[in-house]
């Protein structure tokens, strides 16, 4: 399988946090990989070896992106099976991976960096603003109406 062999080559510059590989044949998408590391040192170390480097008689031409999240990025479309695009579409068409090797693969590594404390209170956060905003809103309409 092309993904874990990729993905295996990539574990060996850092902690991968997430990796997409295009399925795309367009000449600006085809045969990209996209690679989130959980350290931008170890971005930076990958970006400098993978320049020197050949893959199937081709140069590998890598950089590091400002991007961090790709979903904007990817066709709706095509996840849900529907591109008329084709492998021509102008977003991203992504291999699919199955369940058991994304637990595999990602499972593992998200448990260790997440912060159960640091995740309640950001709910906490979330859930006050939500309250906030859902008062102004009703002031707003109340006052918008007449009713105060």
């Amino acid at each position: 399988m092309v993904y874990t062999g990729v993905f295996t080559e990539m574990e060996k510059y850092g902690e991968v946090e997430e990796m997409n590989l295009c399925d795309n044949l367009g000449d600006h998408l085809v045969g990209n990989v996209y690679v989130k590391f959980w350290r931008e040192e170890d971005a930076e170390k990958t970006v400098l070896d993978l320049n020197n480097r050949w893959c199937n008689g081709q140069p590998i031409h890598s950089e590091l992106s400002p991007v961090t999240d790709f979903r904007e990025a990817c066709c709706r479309q095509y996840e849900m099976g529907e591109c008329t695009r084709g492998g021509f579409c102008n977003f991203m068409h992504l291999k699919p991976i199955s369940r058991e090797l994304r637990r595999e693969r990602y499972g593992r590594h998200r448990k260790r960096h997440r912060s159960r404390s640091r995740s309640r209170e950001r709910r906490s956060r979330d859930h006050n603003r939500g309250g906030r905003e859902r008062e102004r809103r009703r002031s707003r309409d109340r006052e918008r109406s007449g009713r105060f």
